[in-house]
């Protein structure tokens, strides 16, 4: 184990603003102050993680460019997931502009905020999507088991575009709730194009009482809907350390994965996200 390569799909970085970040609530106070390269370097280098994929916390293009500068800075993080408004008039131009960097693998939009479950399936956010394609980017999933059928839609819309669905799609593992989600992941799951990170499951459960066996069922449902080649370790630092260290959470995934090949194993830790992003 200590010798197989990892990379971490899905972890953030921030410099803390109340008013820019305030989804960070009182109860979140472990979160309210800044994560840079250096924290993460150091539970990296802990946790005997490779490198890292920077993916964004803030809708803005101020972020991505903060993003591709700790990137270009940093040799550990191989890739951004940065954010750019899909529904502007000028996206062509936008993605043109971002194209320049080569370690901006891929976009993201947080669809979990938005008010309306078909909010992927506008026309503008569909003609954003499309744009991506062109330029080779790929498109982060960040959604709630009740947006997975317009996600799968979407997907079906643009059969040849990379997507990879972030935090198995937060179902309630503190409820034990699976069904809904489970039919909803394994209808997603047959199109070839979407890969699923397994990340972002402790914030999912009992924040001061979760054990082990709580993730089992749903790692279940994920590998068995996209099998090991499609599916990629992410930590989520620092948001995990709302309920567990990032060694609880590559410990999850570590302890989850034992029952499988080495080869499987390191597809999962890093060939598939190295595959995914063209890192």
């Amino acid at each position: 184990m200590n010798k197989m390569k990892i990379i971490d799909a899905h972890q953030h970085f921030w410099k803390y603003d109340a008013e820019q970040h305030s989804w960070i609530s009182e109860e979140m106070a472990v979160l309210k102050t800044d994560f840079l390269a250096e924290a993460l370097r150091k539970e990296l280098e802990q946790n005997g993680v490779e490198g890292s994929i920077a993916v964004q916390a803030d809708q803005s293009e101020t972020e991505t460019e903060f993003l591709l500068d700790l990137a270009a800075k940093n040799d550990f993080i191989k890739g951004v997931v940065g954010w750019v408004n899909l529904r502007a008039a000028n996206i062509e131009q936008r993605l043109a502009h971002f194209s320049n960097f080569p370690k901006l693998k891929g976009f993201r939009h947080v669809v979990q905020d938005e008010p309306d479950d078909n909010f992927m399936l506008g026309e503008a956010f569909q003609n954003g999507i499309a744009a991506l394609q062109k330029h080779n980017f790929t498109y982060d999933i960040l959604i709630f088991p009740t947006q997975l059928q317009a996600a799968l839609q979407l997907v079906k819309n643009f059969p040849n575009q990379p997507f990879v669905i972030d935090h198995i799609a937060k179902p309630t593992i503190k409820t034990g709730k699976i069904d809904a989600w489970a039919n909803g992941i394994n209808a997603i799951a047959k199109q070839e194009n979407v890969y699923c990170k397994i990340s972002g499951m402790v914030t999912e459960a009992d924040w001061e009482n979760w054990n082990y066996s709580d993730f089992v069922p749903y790692l279940d449902v994920v590998f068995d809907a996209f099998g090991t080649d499609r599916i990629m370790f992410g930590s989520d630092f620092p948001v995990c350390l709302l309920a567990g260290s990032y060694a609880n959470v590559k410990g999850i995934v570590h302890q989850y994965l034992q029952k499988y090949s080495e080869e499987e194993q390191a597809k999962v830790w890093s060939g598939n996200a190295l595959k995914f992003y063209k890192i």
